[in-house]
């Protein structure tokens, strides 16, 4: 079993190793991944800990799931980026939240900023931004997190999500068209 699953994801990844364990596939899944899923649910989450905590419980899925992924149904990124977006449905259905972005989980955000000015512009950058991503609707939200976090082409969106291709790249073309809009209105 393990040669199989080895095989079926060193083609999916690429891997250069015919034959390796178990630990070292997960370890270069989790490697390879591990910052997009993270991205991801900043995008969706309130605090720096719960995203921290649902990418961790995301990986534990994919430990306990791996034998179910099939590379002949969805490309590896698409399976890992559903269980994703399954675990940050769950997390919302337990806790009842249905908030998105609060401007206080801005000043959790790690950044590289090279002094206190610029800063502060891009807080407020930033603040406007989470600010115009809370008029957009859930499912906006959804794929913009997807494609600007999670760094997923359209199809890949569009087979999580269960649209076409053309109607999701409508949809982003729509919601960062509605963002520009609500920006351009706060200036």
């Amino acid at each position: 079993m393990e040669r199989v699953l080895t095989m079926s994801l060193s083609k999916e990844l690429c891997l250069q190793d015919e034959v390796r364990s178990y630990a070292d596939v997960f370890a270069e899944i989790f490697d390879r991944y591990y910052n997009r899923i993270y991205k991801y649910m900043r995008y969706r989450l309130n605090s720096l800990e719960e995203a921290e905590d649902l990418s961790s419980q995301v990986f534990e899925k994919v430990m306990e799931k791996i034998e179910t992924y099939h590379p002949d149904r969805a490309p590896f990124e698409v399976w890992l980026f559903s269980i994703a977006q399954n675990t940050v449905n769950s997390y919302y259905r337990r806790n009842k939240r249905r908030m998105w972005f609060p401007l206080e989980s801005i000043r959790d955000l790690p950044s590289r900023r090279p002094n206190p000015e610029e800063a502060a512009v891009r807080d407020e950058e930033q603040g406007r931004l989470l600010a115009a991503l809370s008029s957009l609707g859930e499912r906006e939200r959804n794929i913009i997190a997807m494609k600007f976090a999670g760094g997923l082409k359209n199809k890949e969106i569009a087979e999580l999500m269960g649209l076409s291709e053309s109607n999701t790249g409508v949809i982003l073309y729509r919601a960062l068209h509605q963002l520009r809009e609500v920006l351009k209105s706060e200036e």
